[in-house]
């Protein structure tokens, strides 16, 4: 059997939602223990997008971010948590925790805490604003490290800007973190030291959109939005069909005079209007009108398949409802079918979405009930079942 790569590092996660848990997950994925702590009765995040049919509530959301964990509850106030809380540390390699400065200060899970219990510890932080500025220590969402970027504002069309659905911002500062803290345990190998790694929606939001802020930094150009339709490349968009929506991407030479056959326009391929990627953004209005007409009157199966014969990338708009069906999605074996208690049918779960030859990574087990490993971690810390047992009846645990 491949090897787990992470196997015998131990992650502690304090954080909720989606950029902490998820970057635990990712850890976990790759073979990492992850203990997830919580208050007694579940976090908020466990129930985002209810799935249960009866009895005890389970989150679609929480089935993502927290699958391959264990459960520990923990009332993090008490004050016989605090010795609960130092033996975790003591015992971990990394410790993750989506808070703000102040607040990370105020639940004893900052840096300078942390080190002083364990030496080697990694705390990886997800932030709205990150550790400096006059914003560091405000609450941030997905939505805002969106819109502060300026993606709201160019994604949507005049005077209405827009949030993409897919949160992206939190999951890029999860996909940042996790990327981070596989570098700062590599970093601790050599120099048998911890570190704190800091990720934020903010500056995960503006690595994303980077080239527009350049662009007009240097030559001052202000881009205004067009909703779907491209304009540093054309024709680049999302067009109506006879049955639906299809979205076309056009980038590079190559593929412009691929597209000027399959739409019968042989001629642009030598207008000197079209000369390159920005000039056919610059007509862009011209390109995409054409190509909307053309595939206005097909079926979105027969554009695909033209498309396809003739090497342009192009893929279908697909409703909720047909995503975990479509043929290519099943065949990559990309979604996992989980068994949860008080739910009736299999939850499709997205696995892990990369692939190792020579290591044993994904999705092994659904994320776990609340406190369903309390006793399990204890005892594994050191805790007598008397003493589990007081714990239980004090509601510390």
């Amino acid at each position: 059997m491949a090897d787990q790569i992470l196997s015998g590092v131990r992650v502690i996660d304090f954080s909720r939602y989606i950029a902490g848990p998820y970057c635990a997950a990712l850890l976990g994925y790759l073979g990492a223990d992850v203990i997830r702590v919580e208050k007694r009765g579940g976090a908020e995040d466990r129930y985002v997008t209810p799935l249960q049919d009866e009895g005890e509530s389970v989150g679609a959301l929480f089935q993502q971010t927290c699958a391959n964990k264990r459960s520990l509850t923990l009332d993090l106030k008490h004050p016989d948590a605090k010795p609960i809380v130092e033996k975790l540390v003591a015992s971990a390699d990394v410790v993750i925790a989506n808070m703000p400065p102040a607040a990370l200060v105020r639940a004893g899970l900052d840096y300078a805490t942390l080190a002083e219990i364990n030496p080697k510890i990694i705390l990886t932080t997800q932030t709205g604003y990150g550790h400096q500025g006059p914003w560091a220590n405000r609450g941030g969402f997905d939505g805002v490290g969106q819109a502060m970027s300026g993606a709201s504002f160019f994604g949507g069309e005049p005077g209405k800007p827009t949030k993409s659905a897919a949160p992206y911002a939190d999951f890029g500062t999860a996909l940042y973190g996790a990327f981070a803290t596989l570098a700062a345990l590599y970093a601790r190998q050599s120099t048998g030291k911890g570190q704190h790694v800091q990720a934020s929606l903010l500056g995960t939001s503006l690595a994303l959109f980077n080239p527009l802020l350049a662009e007009h930094a240097v030559t001052g150009i202000v881009r205004q939005p067009s909703g779907p339709q491209g304009q540093t490349t054309a024709p680049s968009s999302i067009f109506q069909t006879k049955d639906g929506h299809v979205l076309i991407h056009v980038v590079g030479d190559g593929i412009f005079k691929r597209i000027t056959k399959v739409v019968n326009r042989p001629e642009w391929a030598d207008d000197p209007r079209f000369g390159d990627d920005q000039a056919r953004g610059d007509c862009a209005d011209e390109l995409c009108g054409h190509v909307g007409d053309w595939c206005a009157s097909r079926t979105t199966e027969e554009v695909l398949e033209v498309m396809n014969a003739g090497g342009v990338p192009c893929g279908p708009v697909l409703e909720i409802a047909d995503v975990v069906q479509h043929e290519q999605i099943q065949a990559m074996g990309l979604l996992q079918a989980f068994n949860l208690p008080n739910v009736s049918k299999a939850v499709p779960v997205v696995d892990f979405p990369v692939s190792m030859s020579g290591s044993d990574v994904g999705h092994k087990v659904r994320a776990p009930l609340i406190g369903e490993h309390s006793a399990e971690v204890l005892s594994e810390l050191g805790f007598s079942q008397d003493e589990i047992d007081n714990l239980r009846a004090q509601g510390v645990i």
